[in-house]
């Protein structure tokens, strides 16, 4: 059975999975009778599935693309990152002043180079901290 988790696939009795330590049997929450994987309502006493537990359609977003890879790996094999957790933050916002204007004086190839540049510098900076870029946002 695949883990709805993390999808590793595990024995087809395993009550467990092997790589994140999710259970991998469902029940309801008013009978406590074991529900499938993609069960929306329970077959003993119709009783709707947990919306919160997860489903088999549930996938992991993978950090990679924008994150080192020797941080990505740390941010999937972490418990914490699978289930949540709850910690203080800091967050960083910058603006570039008057970058409207300047993107009117440059050409559009000179003025991607000039984000590309300030926009790695930034990420840069986040990751040497180990941490994460949540997203890029342009002038909206």
């Amino acid at each position: 059975m695949n883990c709805p988790r993390c999808e590793h696939a595990n024995r087809p009795d395993a009550k467990f999975c092997e790589e994140c330590a999710a259970p991998l049997a469902r029940t309801c929450t008013h009978c406590g009778a074991q529900l499938s994987a993609t069960a929306k309502f329970c077959s003993e006493c119709a009783h709707p599935a947990d919306p919160a537990a997860p489903s088999a359609s549930l996938r992991l977003k993978t950090p990679e693309p924008y994150t080192p890879k020797h941080l990505a790996e740390k941010i999937l094999t972490s418990k914490a990152a699978l289930e949540g957790e709850r910690k203080q933050v800091t967050v960083l916002f910058c603006d570039i002043v008057d970058s409207s204007r300047l993107a009117q004086r440059l050409d559009p190839e000179a003025m991607h180079e000039v984000m590309d540049r300030a926009l790695r510098l930034m990420a840069e900076a986040v990751h040497r901290y180990e941490g994460t870029v949540n997203q890029f946002l342009g002038t909206a």
